[in-house]
């Protein structure tokens, strides 16, 4: 039987702590680097940040108030959209930067339909588990349809080339399978797949392998491959336990490429310290948590599967970015949640912080 709480209030000073902590880092890792590219403008990152954190706070707001239960009828329609605006990057309208076609925009407005797609798939595949679970112990009523989605997904994400995101969703749509009841030996023999199909990939690509010799010995090409891995590690080494305080960053003056992006854990490093990591890390955990009780205390099948979709999303982006920048793992494109400067993926966090927000209202969850 369910009741109708306070939200977890906690949950949200966890995450609103993490975007003010984003839009201090934002504008410390730009700074300089706003200064020598956009017309001298230091504070660039940070006038957009602002912004898109006030709109993210605002479908926070909205999500954490609208009935989670009526995701199920725009889950159909929601995974459609994402399958249109993904096939929508391949065509001339997709934008190329840096050689991946990644983006669509709008006047000087752009956005990445991979990051809208993560959202998407975790209502749908949320919405069909719940009224499927009977079937999920069985591989091909119950996992087999969710393969072909993931390789529908998988597949029009990785021709822009964008291995990450498409892992990503993977990885989510995979825990959702598992908290639905799959057997252990269904998920061990399609993990074992899919790193098999990684290796592959891997192989057969050979920008992707050199990330991996890069990863493997850094410093052979330290100009090259190693670069990336060598400044954030630098970083991180200065910094000490205190850290060398805000703004006073040597690595992100034009050493680490964008440092407000994928390595601004290196600059927490740098500036914060130990301390410093260690407080965000912590953060995350207690967010993470947080979403893993209130998925456990759902009142229904399908509010705990959105709720898992939605946490399994924060906490594997947090652990390969926070691996990527201590050369953990290969580099890979991959923003940390509400840290990153990113306009539409801080508006889509924090809008699914809200959806958890309002699943946490009606759980049974015990707030002391």
């Amino acid at each position: 039987m369910t009741r109708n709480n306070s939200y977890d209030f906690t949950l949200m000073i966890c995450v609103l702590l993490l975007v003010v902590i984003g839009i201090i880092m934002v504008f410390s890792s730009s700074f300089y680097y706003s200064y020598n590219n956009f017309n001298k403008d230091s504070f660039y990152f940070l006038k957009r940040n602002l912004m898109w954190a006030l709109i993210g706070l605002g479908a926070m707001l909205f999500t954490m108030h609208f009935n989670y239960l009526k995701y199920k009828k725009l889950a159909f329609p929601a995974f459609l959209t994402s399958i249109f605006l993904l096939i929508l990057v391949l065509t001339p309208l997709g934008i190329s930067i840096n050689g991946a076609k990644r983006w669509l925009g709008v006047g000087s407005i752009t956005f990445m339909p991979g990051e809208i797609s993560k959202i998407c798939a975790i209502l749908f595949v949320a919405n069909s588990l719940s009224k499927k679970a009977t079937d999920i112990k069985n591989f091909f009523r119950g996992i087999f349809p969710y393969l072909m989605i993931i390789a529908l997904y998988f597949g029009l994400i990785i021709l822009q080339p964008n291995l990450s995101t498409a892992g990503t969703i993977a990885l989510i749509i995979m825990a959702m399978l598992f908290v639905a009841g799959m057997k252990w030996f269904h998920l061990f023999f399609l993990g074992f797949s899919g790193i098999g199909l990684l290796i592959v990939m891997v192989i057969l690509e050979p920008y992707r392998m050199k990330r991996i010799t890069g990863f493997l010995d850094p410093f052979k090409d330290p100009q090259g491959t190693g670069y990336q891995v060598i400044q954030s590690l630098l970083a991180l080494g200065s910094g000490g336990l205190f850290g060398v305080g805000l703004g006073r960053s040597i690595q992100n003056k034009l050493y680490i490429p964008e440092p407000q992006n994928d390595f601004i854990f290196a600059t927490i490093g740098e500036e914060l310290g130990f301390v410093g990591c260690i407080t965000v890390m912590l953060l995350f955990l207690f967010l993470i948590w947080r979403g893993i009780r209130i998925a456990i205390h759902a009142p229904d099948l399908f509010g705990c599967l959105l709720a898992t979709g939605i946490t399994s999303m924060i906490a594997i982006q947090v652990m390969i970015n926070i691996a990527v920048a201590t050369s953990s793992m290969p580099v890979t494109g991959v923003p940390l949640p509400f840290i990153s400067f990113g306009g539409n993926s801080l508006v889509i966090f924090m809008a699914a912080t809200g959806i958890l927000l309002n699943i946490s209202r009606v759980s049974t969850l015990d707030r002391r």
